[in-house]
């Protein structure tokens, strides 16, 4: 089945199409869903919880542009109306503080699963900002409308992010440039 008539058949609610549309894409969006949750279990539920959004929108979509970035974003949108709901994000205005770069001759690696593992013990301020801006290539502006805080706070909490994530590689003699 061609990806249009996927789609018109989940805006008719054909219980088929919706399960071949979860099984393509429920790899790639739990990977999204994943980047933005404390952990897997959590992830889960983002992961439902979106598939239920795109299920209820797919009349939405018009066929102008990526289906899946379509579908990415509801994901993305769904995961941080949740937090904003539950009020995991709280809105505190800390100024900008820049990370001082730091001069290192030594070069370990890290695998992905290790560094994806400090990312999600990241507080969740700092979690959402890192993943949105160096993750998914969301300006600070633009973070700053979806976490509603000032572009400042955007700013200081990637800054925030990116230092905790060096001291954690640091502890364990990863050094980073």
């Amino acid at each position: 089945m061609s990806l249009e008539e996927l789609i018109n058949n989940c805006k008719k609610g054909r219980r088929q199409a919706q399960e071949e549309l979860y099984r393509r894409y429920a790899g790639v969006l739990f990977g999204m869903c994943l980047k933005y949750s404390r952990n897997k279990t959590e992830a889960e539920d983002n992961l439902h919880d979106s598939f239920m959004t795109i299920f209820a929108k797919i009349g939405q979509f018009n066929h102008k542009g990526s289906f899946e970035g379509w579908m990415k974003r509801i994901t993305v949108n769904t995961v941080l109306q949740k937090y904003r709901k539950e009020q995991y994000l709280s809105v505190v205005d800390e100024g900008f503080v820049e990370a001082e770069p730091e001069e290192s001759n030594k070069i370990e690696t890290v695998s992905l699963s290790t560094l994806l593992g400090y990312i999600q013990e990241l507080p969740n301020k700092y979690r959402l900002t890192f993943n949105l801006y160096v993750l998914d290539g969301f300006s600070h502006k633009e973070i700053s409308e979806m976490l509603g805080t000032s572009t400042g706070t955007s700013k200081s909490n990637l800054a925030r992010a990116k230092m905790i994530l060096r001291e954690k590689l640091e502890k364990k003699n990863i050094n980073i440039a």
